[in-house]
């Protein structure tokens, strides 16, 4: 049963929200938050302070983290934000395209997420929980939505369609071409959303691992009950679009084209295509001198059975990038980079045209297969799931001591 509760958001005045909402703090490059932070109410001023102080400033210093105290301070004071007078829950939208998808804003149980009820797929980074708890703690307020997903649930359906009926508080449409919307739910419709999330078994960390480990720290030093719960967005799984996380590895560990290739071909049916995109689970495909390729396993290669060794990123890891390019730790390694789905299969192929070794497009990792090895208590490996659209920042934000 997830324990997800109402609470008294603070938020954008309805005519500021396409001003204030900002990206993810951690999808901007420093040149881009502080292109943004031209608008002075621009949420990343808060999730991005340094953009206020000057260029080579340490982003994790204190003088960066009270800037982000004294943002969000006067965004309150000078009425950018207001405060709802009552806990509700919020239904936040966003259109991508010919995608659609609708989510629940609300309180998430740090006790949960502690015992595991609320279930993780990736180790965090000790150094990024230490930013994110120290932000938190600094500003004394939750911004940042931790992103979960969960099995999709008729009851929560049909209260979703019933709240977003009606007209939302503010609509928007940012530079990136997607559509956001905001509906606090009705007063009648806030124990029955309280009562479905009951039904809910369990939970799953999408995306925010650091945040959430955050908040579980924050309330091992305040045990306080504003402390105890954290801010997420919940959204049903049939509801999501997940992309491939693709990989460009720098050089070819030594190796010449024609000799990779024929180290692929022990494990790997390789053969040319001339499609870039895989079509289904199980096949990668591959950008080397100047072509595509096709790649399968070979029979008993992978070990189906197994929840994160059966996934294409760790079959590609464990029988490619390791053993064959050397990339034995894809967190710290210079020699490979990451590129999400959203890029597209040009941004590989020019990669290498540009001087890279090789370029590897994966079927995306499904929702499915995201469950199954949080459900086992695994993890899976590095980067594997990219999600479009990006949760907004500074939609809602939770005070620590308002609820």
């Amino acid at each position: 049963m997830a324990d997800v509760r109402p609470f008294r958001a603070l938020r954008p005045v309805n005519a500021l929200a396409d001003q204030v909402i900002a990206p993810p703090y951690d999808v901007l490059t420093d040149s881009e938050a502080r292109s943004l932070a031209s608008n002075p109410i621009s949420f990343v001023r808060v999730t991005r302070s340094e953009v206020d102080l000057p260029k080579g400033v340490d982003p994790h210093g204190e003088e960066t983290y009270q800037q982000a105290r004294k943002n969000l301070d006067l965004f309150r004071t000078q009425g950018t934000l207001m405060q709802d007078e009552r806990p509700t829950y919020y239904f936040y939208g966003q259109v991508m395209g010919e995608h659609r998808q609708v989510g629940v804003l609300a309180a998430a149980s740090v006790e949960e997420y502690d015992r595991g009820a609320i279930k993780k797929h990736e180790y965090t980074r000790p150094d990024k929980e230490d930013d994110r708890t120290h932000h938190m703690d600094v500003l004394n307020a939750q911004v940042g939505l931790v992103f979960l997903a969960y099995p999709a649930q008729e009851q929560l359906a049909q209260l979703t369609k019933r709240v977003i009926a009606s007209e939302p508080q503010w609509r928007v449409t940012t530079a990136d071409g997607v559509e956001h919307a905001l509906w606090p739910a009705p007063p009648d419709t806030v124990e029955p959303i309280r009562a479905a999330f009951g039904e809910v078994d369990s939970l799953y960390i999408a995306d925010g691992h650091h945040r959430s480990a955050a908040a579980s720290r924050i309330h091992q030093q305040r045990a306080s009950a504003h402390s105890a719960y954290f801010l997420a967005g919940l959204f049903p799984d049939d509801q999501l679009q997940v992309m491939a996380y693709n990989r460009v590895v720098l050089d070819l560990n030594g190796q010449t084209e024609a000799s990779f290739r024929k180290s692929l071909a022990e494990k790997f049916v390789v053969s040319q295509t001339d499609n870039p995109v895989p079509a289904s689970r199980g096949a990668i495909h591959m950008y080397l001198g100047g072509r595509w390729y096709h790649m399968e396993a070979r029979p008993g290669v992978v070990r189906m059975d197994d929840p994160v060794a059966s996934l294409d990123v760790a079959v590609l890891q464990d029988h490619v990038l390791e053993p064959l390019l050397g990339i034995k730790d894809p967190r710290r390694s210079t020699r490979i980079q990451f590129l999400g789905g959203i890029r597209g299969h040009q941004a590989l192929s020019a990669a290498v045209d540009e001087g890279a070794g090789v370029a590897f497009h994966l079927y995306p990792t499904g929702l499915d297969q995201l469950f199954q090895v949080a459900d086992a208590g695994q993890v899976m490996p590095p980067k594997s799931t990219w999600f479009e659209p990006k949760l907004r920042e500074g939609v809602v934000i939770r005070p620590l001591d308002e609820d």
